[in-house]
């Protein structure tokens, strides 16, 4: 199976709501939403999902 992680642990991206360039420290598959959440080192207590990070 591909993998279909669209951002790597430790890659650096951008937080659309604020602008603000955060590293992901978490990757994990969320089974009954079919798609993947991120933790971030920034905001260790908050997940997000693909569509609110954006590439550098």
């Amino acid at each position: 199976m591909k993998n279909k992680v669209k951002y790597e642990v430790n890659q650096k991206v951008l937080l659309k709501s604020t602008g603000e360039t955060v590293t992901i420290s978490k990757c994990s598959y969320v089974a009954n939403m079919k798609r993947y959440s991120y933790t971030l080192k920034e905001h260790p207590n908050t997940f997000y999902f693909e569509e609110e990070l954006g590439t550098i």
